[in-house]
């Protein structure tokens, strides 16, 4: 397709629509303003993490962050969707629960916190709230998984990311965008702002032009924050003989890189970075992978030359590949996922105490 072409198809279809769909969000919205459509406010604190933009902006890593900062002051119960699970209505994450009765991002964030925490999953969070809070009384703050858009519940403090290579400031609404409203819910709504994914080489004008060119009002917490990469770790612990370095692989090496995330870019990048050879096969965000996926992943796995070679994945993929029954036994030694965690980089905010301090003054 050439370029007069998409600018044909931009103008003539996804305008037009994106417009549609801007004021259908803005009707929704204003009907929440006007109380025609009613938000419910629990009595225990609730925190919203989400997003304007579809997918992308590192919600489930810094919602983890978020969990280990607050777990040992507060009983924490966490609604999410969970989306692309294969059940419905309220299910309660338990130690026989799968990434299938859940979804991925729950399924994660049970299996690193569930003994401190309460995981449950509702498309309906006012009545995934109630349910929770009913199954264990103690519960003293909820967190919301993706709900910036779920107005049904009133949050006590709404966080909202957004990606530093794509900010909303440079986006559009859908269909021609990724936005799924525009940024002045931002600044209706949000109390915390946080850019995400922000290169490790940041200068203080960066940080400035980027404040300045997010237009927010002087009452909005704004923070900054990066992925740190973490040693590499086994999907299969049973099976693994020992875990590679990447500083130690060579030219002579192998990695084939298997990812079913909204944006790869950031680890595809990281593993380049270092000098065996790296390889993709590229998944729809969320993707449950079928025999026939397994079995083209184990061809091309098979067919790669190297000294040694490496199947490696991202955190939130392994979670679904550990729980797949066609992975052969002979792969399973060879696939790793790369850990991350959030740093926060911003000197004059430090985003712990001041998310502590937002729940002091919310309790008052």
């Amino acid at each position: 397709m050439n370029i007069d072409l998409k600018k044909i198809i931009d103008v003539a279809v996804l305008t037009p629509m994106s417009y549609l769909y801007g004021a259908g969000v803005f009707i929704r919205n204003k009907m929440f303003d006007w109380k025609i459509l009613k938000s419910v406010q629990f009595n225990v604190p609730v925190i919203s993490v989400g997003n304007i933009a579809v997918g992308g902006t590192g919600k489930t890593p810094h919602t983890e962050y978020i969990i280990s900062q607050l777990c040992d002051t507060y009983h924490i119960g966490m609604i999410s969707r969970g989306y692309k699970r294969q059940t419905s209505g309220y299910v309660q994450a338990t130690p026989y629960t799968t990434p299938f009765d859940i979804g991925d991002e729950p399924y994660q964030i049970y299996q690193k916190f569930g003994k401190s925490i309460k995981v449950a999953v509702c498309e309906k969070r006012v009545e995934g709230i109630r349910k929770l809070l009913a199954t264990d009384p103690s519960i003293n703050l909820i967190l919301l998984d993706d709900a910036f858009q779920h107005r049904y519940v009133k949050p006590s403090l709404s966080i909202v990311l957004t990606e530093y290579n794509r900010p909303f400031f440079n986006d559009r609404l859908l269909p021609a965008g990724r936005l799924r409203e525009s940024a002045q819910g931002i600044k209706d709504r949000a109390d915390f702002i946080i850019v995400t994914k922000c290169p490790d080489d940041m200068k203080p004008v960066d940080f400035m032009l980027c404040k300045k060119q997010l237009d927010l009002y002087p009452y909005h917490k704004l923070f900054f924050s990066k992925f740190k990469y973490q040693q590499l770790s086994p999907i299969f612990r049973d099976d693994y003989t020992y875990v590679p370095s990447l500083e130690m692989l060579t030219e002579r090496d192998t990695i084939l890189a298997v990812t079913g995330i909204a944006n790869p870019l950031p680890l595809i990048r990281f593993l380049k970075s270092y000098k065996a050879t790296v390889k993709i096969m590229q998944f729809p965000d969320h993707h449950s992978f079928t025999r026939n996926d397994i079995d083209d992943i184990e061809k091309t796995f098979n067919s790669l030359e190297g000294h040694q070679k490496f199947l490696m994945t991202t955190e939130k993929d392994a979670v679904r590949i550990a729980n797949n029954p066609y992975i052969p036994a002979a792969m399973k030694k060879h696939f790793f996922f790369q850990p991350i965690i959030v740093e926060f980089i911003n000197k004059d905010a430090d985003f712990n105490a001041e998310i502590k301090h937002a729940l002091l003054e919310k309790r008052q």
